[in-house]
Formats: C-alpha cells, structure tokens, sequence
C-alpha cells in the first residue's frame, strides 16, 4: 500500500482498484508499523456508493469487520449514499462514560478497597446474562429501545444532568424497535446494566495531569479529582442487530446494483427499506447502550455514596461505534450525510449547536480509554476538525485476544498492576489477561497523533487507580 505523507500524522492513499475517494490516515509512521491489513479494508471503504470527501482512519487504526477499527467514512444521503452495519461494527453505540467525584484522590485511597469490593459485587459483567435492571417483559424493553437514558432517569436511575451531558440527550429520537428481531430481544432483555466482557471496564480514576484548565474546569474537572469511567455498549441486542442486518443487505445489494470488494462490507441505501430498517434498529440499539451505561453509573454511585458519601458527577457520554444522520460542508455546499464511525469519536467544535450549553463554547468532551495501567484522556473537539468532526476512542489492539493471554496469566496480570498501586477486580483471570497492556498500541502516542493531525486538543491525563473486568 503506497502511502503519502502529506503533512505529520496524515497520510494519503490514492485512489485506485474502484476507490471514488481517497484514504487518509491521522497516524505516526511508528502507529502504522502492522497496520497492512487494516490500511486494504481504508482502500475497500472507499469502494462505498456515495461515499464523499476520504475513506479516513484515525491513529489507533486496527483490522476489524468490513471497516477497520478507526474508520470514518460518510455517503450523500442526496445521491444514493449507502448505509453499511460493517461501519458501525457488532457492538452498536460503544462508548464511554465520565463521572466526576466531589473528592480528590488522596482523600479515597484508605477506603479505595471497600470501593472496589464494592464495585466488585454491584457490577455484573462477564459474557453471559446478568444486569442491573431485571425488565419486567418486553413491553419495558420496548421502552428502552425507545427512550434510552431518558427512561432510565425516569425511572429513578439518575438525575437530570445525565441527559443534558450525554449525547443526543440520552436518546437517539429515530429509534424503530420494530427492526429489532425477536432473537435481539431475547439477548438483551436479561443484560440492562451491565459491562459485558472483552475490553470493556468500569474504572477508578485520578486526574493526573490537566493541560487546559479552562477548559477542564467547564468539563468539572481539576487536578488531583477521582473520576469514574465506563466502558461498554449494546451487548448481545446490538451484536443480534448487525448481524440480521448485514445478512439482509448481503442479500438485497444486487437489487441495487451495489457490488464490494468485501462482503462484510454489505450496504444499501440510506432511504431503500433495508437501509431505513437497519437505521432504526441501530438507532434502538444505541439507546439500549446508553441505558446501560446510565444505568451502571447508578449502581457506582449507590457504591461510593454508602462507602465513602461522596458523590458522582456525569461530565459526558459518548458513542464511538455508531452511524447518524448528520450535516457537513462538502465541496463548498452543506450537505446531508450519514457518517459512519466505528471505533472512533465524535469531536464536535466550539459552538456547535448539538452540544450542552454549559460546554457549548469550549466544545466538545472526548473520551479516550486506555488500558489497565496506563493512561486515560479527555480531548476536546477543534475548530476546522478533519474526518466530520471526529478522532481516535482509545489505544488501539495489536495482540489477538488468544496472543495476550499467551504473554502473562491473569494472576501475574493482577500481580503487577497491584504492585502499582492499581485495584484489580476480574471477572475471569483469562479475560484479565487478554486486556494485558501490552496487547494494545500506547495510548499516550494515539492522542498526540490525534492531536498533531488537528482533530482535536488534550484537556487531561487520568490515571487508574482502580478496575472492574469481565
């Protein structure tokens, strides 16, 4: 793959073999060292029906189904553009969840491990079912995939500042639980409220380092402040919903006269029935998955409120695997788009009209997970941000799963983030070793390459003091 470097942390791919776009990559050279295979599926995506502007990826860049992880790729909903559940990935609305704590990090160590036992017994995670919330049927279920977190606060799980901080309110408004199938259903109705497995978490943190203090201070966010961040999505519901809809496009795209290079790539119109179904579905998803994080916050605040009386702020929710509807200037002209990011942020600017009031001129809180024993970040969107407004959602895998467990098992695992002051509180020791660090790129060289590219500016470094793992 012949790549051209443009300028530091931005790479071309020109277009050739199909591609109606370039690829552009925001990377360092040293980020990009294994990324072959991963920079093929950039060319694929750029193969896409409609797609306008690049086929883009940002510097945690790794292979994943039909679009890499880090891609962000939009079609001209006006010409035909085409909607792919390969550019959102299996697990709709992944993301990231920030609370701020009224206390610093000195002041919680001696009760820090009564937090996590805590936190160790109130958290269901693992593969399997388990949740938070026992649903009372599918006519509750129903209302989820409707309302979200809304529902959720209703419910009396939160408060009202967990709707005004969280995208889109706590609910994406189009939702259509209708083309959720019965097999979704069936998957998510015993999961609300809980981590699932894999790399998601739920972590306590301490603000290490704050590098814009205006704007960490709008955010609610000082030196020295305990944090708690989740990490975790849709689950088996969202993984059910790609699946359906990818194999209804795979048989729908020769009806369209669509044909791609890959068939993970499978897509129809925004507006074709198919197309719509899969929106709508995604969408109900995506309010599954902010009912879940909304809901895991409740149950770590109910911790640190009988341990310790101190209580938890929301400072942002955001999805970093999700396709919306959306507006961008293209060649001069604002154009309606779908855009598709899967494994990476939205990163709105300063004065956006979609973002909180209270953070409206600083723009937007990102979210950045790192890996157990090492960093977390929280960037802010930029003015002229590239990509739609978006950027990384974390390190970035470079070890299989099968590959990191081989390296360390989970008690040495455990054994060594102890010995560095870290709480480990697994659900699996084999899960806990395949999250090992060194499984992943180093998340410190990810957010300066993101930073470098100009898709957005870091606002503070938070350090683990603290894990929960499926």
């Amino acid at each position: 793959m012949d790549l051209i470097e443009e300028r530091p942390c931005r790479f071309r791919i020109d277009p050739h073999d199909g591609m109606r776009v370039p690829g552009v990559v925001f990377a360092s050279r040293d980020l990009l060292s294994d990324a072959e295979q991963s920079l093929e599926q950039v060319a694929n995506v750029a193969t896409l029906p409609g797609i306008v502007g690049a086929s883009y990826a940002m510097p945690d860049i790794h292979w994943g189904y039909g679009f890499p992880i880090g891609g962000v790729a939009a079609t001209a909903v006006d010409e035909g553009g085409v909607v792919s559940p390969g550019g959102v990935g299996f697990d709709i609305s992944c993301g990231v969840r920030l609370l701020a704590a009224d206390c610093e990090g000195r002041e919680l160590r001696r009760a820090l491990p009564a937090v996590m036992d805590g936190l160790d017994r109130r958290i269901p995670r693992g593969a399997g079912p388990g949740g938070v919330w026992r649903l009372g049927g599918q006519a509750e279920l129903e209302r989820i995939l409707r309302g979200g977190s809304r529902y959720a606060v209703e419910q009396g799980h939160g408060e009202q500042r967990d709707l005004t901080r969280c995208e889109d309110g706590g609910a994406v408004a189009d939702a259509d639980a209708a083309q959720v199938s019965e097999r979704a259903r069936e998957r998510g109705l015993g999961q609300v409220g809980s981590l699932g497995s894999a790399n998601h978490f739920l972590e306590v943190q301490e603000i290490a380092e704050v590098y814009d203090e205006p704007v960490a201070a709008a955010f609610g966010l000082a030196r020295g402040q305990v944090c708690v961040m989740i990490h975790c999505g849709s689950r088996g519901l969202g993984h059910q919903i790609c699946t359906d809809h990818v194999r209804a496009m795979d048989q729908a795209m020769a009806r369209y006269g669509i044909t791609v290079p890959d068939r993970q790539l499978a897509c129809t119109p925004v507006g074709s029935p198919e197309g719509r179904a899969y929106l709508g579905a995604m969408a109900a998803a995506a309010n599954y998955g902010r009912a879940n994080r909304q809901l895991l916050s409740d149950a770590a605040r109910g911790v640190f409120r009988r341990v310790t009386g101190v209580r938890l702020s929301l400072v942002y929710d955001v999805s970093h695997n999700l396709a919306k509807m959306e507006t961008h200037e293209v060649d001069g002209a604002r154009r309606p788009l779908c855009v598709h990011r899967k494994g990476a942020t939205r990163a709105f600017p300063p004065g956006h009209p979609e973002l909180p009031d209270d953070v409206r001129e600083f723009g937007q809180p990102v979210l950045i997970p790192g890996t157990m024993g090492t960093a977390s970040y929280v960037l802010t969107g930029v003015p002229g941000g590239d990509a739609f407004h978006s950027t990384c959602h974390g390190a970035g895998r470079t070890l299989s799963r099968h590959r990191a467990a081989r390296t360390i098992t989970g008690r040495e695992l455990r054994a060594r983030l102890e010995r560095a002051g870290i709480a480990v509180r697994p659900k699996s020791w084999r899960g806990l070793a395949e999250e090992t660090p060194e499984a992943y790129k180093d998340v410190s060289a990810v957010v300066a390459a993101s930073e470098t590219a100009g898709l957005c500016r870091t606002v503070a470094k938070l350090v683990p003091l603290g894990v929960v793992k499926g």
